[in-house]
């Protein structure tokens, strides 16, 4: 019978019964110490079964896994205090461990045996240990399927396989005797002592919180080189004299300007002296104008609205006038000639004439150094443009002197508002930021008030005098709104006649209507504005009507200051905060009668305004200098 491959025997392919029967010949019966190895240990069989030797040098345990063994785990293997010679690897069994090194396993048929005896399994165990009772562990696996290990010489394994009467290689023994020896050598060291001991004093420094700073690294500074002018020595070597450290210069956000009249010059200086020369004698023509021409005349309502429904705003009628923040805007009483004046933040006046020829027809003049907050022409002679000013100035603009002369001015107050107390414009009520008013009288030299008057009041933003009654003006401050008698004025513990009660903030402005004086209408931070009827000036005044206006205007607004139309008694006009941006139009009533709009040409807000005593046409200005004209 031909011999079968390596692999399991038994039920694959039987036995004949010729070798079945050398095969009971030559098998012990029953003698357990009698075993048989053949010249080649590794090649046994048994019937139907798979026995595996696996011969394991103590020495091999980690060889097992076809790595070294880190020095580490030596040190750690070796560390102990017992002698070298104690220190013997233990023989470990494993069965079928995928990380182990594998044993040649070699199956063969009985027949090919030289001498046809299969041992059994107890004399495999028995010569197994023959082989090496010490250094050998022998697995028996009755489960594999496969009988032959197909490592070849390029396995991993550094097992010689011997026979019965050999142990370990000279290489295996010599390798050990290495593995040993430098075991004991880093052992000596103790370094896995020294290790921990450090450890445990890493952990105790961590536990008390101590954290161990860096000394810092004096580096050597380096010389820096001065020259003797630096150090201040003379070239001979001796020391200058120190110069004493000068003042930074402060510099004025408004400089004040010199007192006394200044010259009427426009700074926009393109323009030509002849321009100039005959702007002047424009506005002195359209200035001479009979009483009777400004006097106001009423006009029914209905009438009105429709007036004001054909006022527009053209392309030409928007200019940029000033330079700065519009602070007031002032209109030239002439039905002849459109002339508007805006002052703005910097001090700066200028007159717009809409019926020029010339480019822009904008003339620029300097008369004062801070805003620009009040301005008006003179109704009984509009050559002059009288206009007041933050810097503590008050001047008027001559048109026929070409200057502008001091008509008040003072060093330490700072002015709000004026107003013509007499119809000719010789007397004026000056209101102080302070609280205090002042009357002032054109007609007597000198540029000093002729009383100044304490009114109980934290400020005074708005005075405006009474049309019929001009004894009796208004002052408009913190939340107090009163009416005095300027015949019982006195320095100081001045009693007001009338007090307007009913706000809760600071207010803007407040004015007599145009006409009579029977209303007032007022302008307050809080949100409204409010009519009084002052037809009886009694001790106490409440609201006659209230309308809700978003008056928040923010830092960079002026802010709003409701004014009554000079052509009418009950009208007053008033800036919006609304989209599109417009001027609104108000009856006394709280009724809204018109806004005036244009997506195209009025795009900002326009807080101060002023209406032509007369004529149609409404001015707005807003907070970048320029003027929007609404005219008919």
């Amino acid at each position: 019978m031909p011999l079968a491959e390596a692999g399991t025997l038994g039920a694959e392919e039987p036995l004949s019964p010729l070798a079945r029967q050398r095969t009971q010949e030559h098998t012990p019966k029953d003698n357990p110490s009698m075993s048989y190895v053949s010249e080649k240990a590794e090649r046994r069989a048994v019937f139907g079964k798979q026995v595996k030797v696996l011969l394991t040098p103590l020495s091999m345990e980690e060889e097992k896994r076809n790595k070294r063994l880190p020095q580490k785990r030596l040190l750690e293997k070796f560390s102990s205090t017992e002698g070298p010679s104690e220190r013997e690897p233990k023989v470990k069994k494993s069965r079928d461990d995928p990380t182990s090194q594998q044993i040649r396993d070699v199956s063969y048929k009985a027949s090919s045996s030289p001498q046809g005896v299969i041992p059994s399994m107890s004399s495999l165990h028995h010569k197994s240990r023959m082989v090496s009772p010490t250094n050998a562990s022998v697995t028996v696996d009755h489960d594999s399927e496969n009988n032959w290990d197909t490592d070849s010489e390029g396995s991993n394994s550094d097992v010689s396989y011997v026979d019965g009467s050999s142990q370990l290689s000279a290489y295996e023994r010599k390798r050990l005797k290495n593995i040993t020896e430098n075991a004991n050598f880093f052992a000596s060291l103790k370094l896995l002592e020294s290790a921990a001991r450090l450890r445990k004093m890493a952990t105790k420094g961590q536990s008390h919180g101590i954290k161990r700073v860096k000394p810092k690294k004096t580096e050597a500074e380096t010389v820096r080189r001065r020259s003797m002018r630096l150090q201040r020595v003379d070239p001979s070597g001796v020391p200058l004299p120190e110069i004493p450290a000068q003042p930074e210069p402060v510099i004025d956000e408004y400089p004040q300007l010199p007192p006394g009249p200044l010259p009427m010059v426009p700074t926009n200086q393109n323009k030509s002296s002849e321009l100039t020369d005959g702007f002047l004698d424009t506005w002195t023509k359209i200035s001479q104008i009979n009483p009777n021409d400004t006097e106001k005349h009423i006009c029914n309502l209905e009438r009105y609205k429709a007036s004001l429904s054909h006022m527009i705003l053209s392309e030409d009628a928007v200019t940029k006038v000033v330079k700065n923040r519009i602070y007031s805007v002032a209109i030239h009483p002439s039905e002849s000639r459109t002339l508007v004046a805006a002052g703005d933040k910097s001090g700066q006046i200028g007159l717009w004439d809409l019926n020029s020829k010339s480019e822009d027809g904008v003339y620029v003049f300097i008369p004062h150094s801070q805003p620009v907050s009040c301005m008006y022409f003179s109704p009984f002679n509009p050559v002059h443009l009288l206009s007041l000013s933050h810097d503590g100035t008050v001047r008027c603009g001559d048109v026929t002197r070409a200057i502008f002369e001091e008509v008040y001015r003072s060093e330490e107050k700072r002015f709000s508002s004026f107003d013509f107390l007499a119809n000719n414009a010789s007397t004026l009520v000056v209101g102080q930021w302070d609280g205090d008013v002042a009357i002032v009288d054109r007609r007597t030299p000198g540029t000093s008030s002729e009383l100044t008057a304490n009114v109980n009041a934290k400020t005074t933003r708005t005075v405006h005098v009474h049309p019929v009654n001009r004894q009796y003006f208004i002052a408009a401050g913190a939340v107090n709104v009163c009416i005095f008698d300027t015949r019982y004025l006195k320095p100081n513990e001045n009693k007001p006649i009338s007090f307007l009660s009913g706000h809760t903030k600071s207010v803007a402005s407040a004015y007599f209507s145009p006409i009579t004086g029977n209303r007032v209408v007022t302008t307050c931070a809080d949100d409204m504005l409010r009519v009084y009827d002052t037809s009886s000036l009694s001790s106490t005044i409440s609201v006659l009507t209230a309308v809700r206006h978003n008056n928040n205007t923010g830092r960079w607004l002026t802010r709003f200051r409701a004014i009554w139309d000079p052509k009418q008694e009950d009208c007053f006009v008033v800036g919006s905060m609304a989209r599109p941006r417009q001027i609104e139009i108000f009856q006394d009533t709280g009724e809204q009668l018109h806004s005036f709009y244009n997506v195209d040409y009025l795009g900002s807000v326009c807080s101060i305004n002023a209406v032509h005593p007369t004529k149609n046409i409404l001015v707005g200005g807003n907070s970048s200098g320029r003027l929007h004209v609404f005219k008919d």
